[in-house]
């Protein structure tokens, strides 16, 4: 019986692979979406913007625990990949376009630290703009061709889940508004 659920989001998932590579291949998005993975690899590109509005002088409580939960968030889609162990897709019509640092794809570490940083800097940024970086995050490793979509969904709302716990944990009561 588990197969028939399994079996069903692999559909799925080569589906919406297929169908985003078709529809945004010979666009721009692709070297945006080339981009975005060099600034998300490693959560670099995060930490980067975390510690350049923690030096801005403003509200550097928030920008710490922003960039603890990236950090957190990050780790915690490294060891989830490191244990699911689930391959990157190998479709011959869907070749990936970036390099990567392992074979592994679920969830992805790109999509949980982004996520986790819309949550810790949203407050600081805005909301509207994070929500928007995250979904063209997301999207632009589909198109890339190394995560399936239920790999980005999944390390979105990982991301996301551990970056809430440890933005409430480190800014108390005053991180809990935002």
């Amino acid at each position: 019986m588990t197969a028939g659920p399994s079996a069903a989001l692999t559909r799925i998932d080569h589906a919406v692979l297929r169908s985003t590579r078709r529809t945004l291949g010979g666009t721009p998005a692709v070297p945006v979406a080339q981009g975005l993975s060099h600034f998300g690899e490693h959560a670099l590109g995060w930490l980067a913007l975390g510690a350049a509005g923690w030096a801005a002088g403003g509200r550097r409580r928030e920008w710490a625990a922003g960039m603890a939960g990236v950090v957190a968030a990050h780790a915690a889609g490294v060891v989830v990949k490191r244990v699911v162990r689930r391959v990157r897709p190998a479709l011959e019509d869907v070749p990936a376009l970036v390099s990567t640092p392992s074979r592994l794809s679920f969830p992805s570490a790109h999509s949980c630290s982004t996520a986790a940083a819309a949550v810790g800097y949203g407050p600081m940024i805005g909301h509207p703009p994070m929500v928007a970086v995250t979904v063209t995050m997301l999207v632009s490793r589909v198109l890339l061709g190394v995560h399936y979509p239920s790999d980005v969904v999944s390390g979105a709302v990982l991301g996301a889940g551990v970056a809430t716990v440890v933005r409430r944990r480190l800014t108390g009561p005053a991180g809990r508004k935002a």
